[in-house]
């Protein structure tokens, strides 16, 4: 299993589950953990996923959530999970 981190913040609208999901289904990306939280107007998401079946590489996937988050009004951000945890570490 090849484990990634993504986060996606943006303005709170009606369908960002949706629209995010919908990516992550249509490149074979499956999502092991979610969660997600309104801040004010802001919709804050972190979802762990396996990229093990995706296509891409991961630099291709990485600059494919840059060109989504542009199309969605959202920032996505894709990161290795040993990267994000080493960044979190307390």
């Amino acid at each position: 299993m090849a484990n990634s981190v993504i986060t996606v913040i943006g303005k709170d609208r009606v369908g960002i589950v949706y629209d995010v999901s919908k990516i992550l289904a249509e490149n074979q990306i499956n999502i092991v953990n979610i969660t997600q939280q309104l801040m004010d107007d802001y919709f804050t998401m972190i979802i762990l996923v396996d990229t093990s079946k995706c296509s891409k590489s991961f630099p291709e996937l990485a600059e494919f959530f840059t060109q989504e988050s542009k199309n969605l009004a959202l920032d996505i951000r894709l990161q290795n999970e040993e990267i994000f945890k080493a960044m979190h570490r307390i």
